[in-house]
């Protein structure tokens, strides 16, 4: 059995990921049968091609290569959030991007793709990198997720408003399910009618905010000094703030007894955390109660602790 988890984000959690990555490793008696980190997904910012969720701050290319070594020298890929939906063809050519990608060309690192025009460039450019479908595309209605899956993906994400609908998961066939991934702990509102617009705004504010590095990169960034829109207000959703428990209530909510006891025994085995833009707290909630053991989550949560503190991630006095 293969539980495989996709976990966020390699570049602003890497020190935290880092550790936990190592103490699913040394301590595999705290955690669920099966349970495995499949990637680590994310953006280096400042990613022009970045989508679903706006990141801020630069990375230099010595960062960079330290991430993608320190993950990958324990097995696990890189998988990048290229997921900017409103990309011209003059982005494909983005300085930073390009060299992120030529620095994880290794045959193990991934790309998750929402744009056609990237998804075209990245395949003719880097054609080693493992392409996943993107939940960004919006595919609610299972005959469009079906005919994704006869694409050449190598993971196909499910848009969460059809997580809980086992009629329509059986009607995928079972050589597919191993391909399919869940984004089990979705804070949005089922049925959002504004996710596709809210993915549309962030990947413009990427735009914007990679064009003011360049142009006044020792000025703070003010998104309104570039559009008429007050983008900033436009995206601002307070589902982002939702604790776990309160996500637990959402009818999109996959628990981990209904991975175990449901998901997996159908034939499905990859299922994703959101949590880019949380903080560790958050992360160790998540964690623990997805791949735990639920007799051993204290004491695994304890040794976290004890891990992060050691490492200076989260510090107790």
């Amino acid at each position: 059995m293969k539980v495989k988890f996709h976990l966020p984000d390699f570049s602003g959690h890497f020190m935290f990921n880092l550790v936990f990555a190592n103490m699913v490793k040394s301590r595999p008696d705290y955690f669920r049968e099966g349970v495995e980190i499949a990637s680590f997904y994310g953006a280096f910012p400042p990613s022009l091609w970045n989508g679903g969720r706006t990141i801020g701050g630069q990375c230099d290319q010595s960062y960079v290569e330290h991430v993608i070594k320190s993950f990958n020298e324990l097995g696990i890929p890189l998988r990048f959030t290229f997921t900017n939906p409103v990309l011209r063809e003059e982005h494909l050519y983005d300085p930073f991007c390009n060299m992120v990608m030529r620095m994880a060309d290794n045959g193990l690192n991934e790309a998750i793709v929402n744009s056609p025009l990237l998804e075209d460039y990245i395949r003719k450019t880097y054609p080693s990198f493992k392409l996943t479908s993107s939940t960004c595309k919006r595919l609610d209605n299972i005959d469009d997720f079906l005919a994704e899956l006869k694409k050449d993906y190598h993971i196909v994400v499910m848009d969460y408003d059809l997580n809980n609908k086992f009629d329509l998961l059986e009607r995928v066939p079972m050589e597919d399910r191993p391909r399919i991934e869940f984004l089990s702990n979705a804070c949005c509102e089922p049925e959002c009618p504004r996710r596709k617009l809210e993915y549309d705004l962030i990947g413009e504010q990427m735009i914007y905010y990679n064009q003011h590095l360049k142009e006044h990169p020792d000025k703070p960034f003010n998104i309104n000094d570039y559009t008429d829109r007050n983008l900033s207000t436009l995206i601002k959703c307070k589902c982002r703030e939702r604790t776990l428990y309160e996500i637990k209530e959402l009818r999109t909510h996959i628990s981990p007894d209904a991975i175990w006891n449901k998901y997996v025994p159908m034939g499905f085995e990859q299922f994703k955390l959101e949590g880019r833009t949380a903080g560790n707290l958050y992360l160790i909630d998540n964690y623990m109660y997805y791949m735990a053991k639920p007799e051993c989550r204290d004491e695994a949560r304890m040794m976290l602790f004890y891990n992060l503190d050691y490492h200076g991630v989260i510090q107790f006095e």
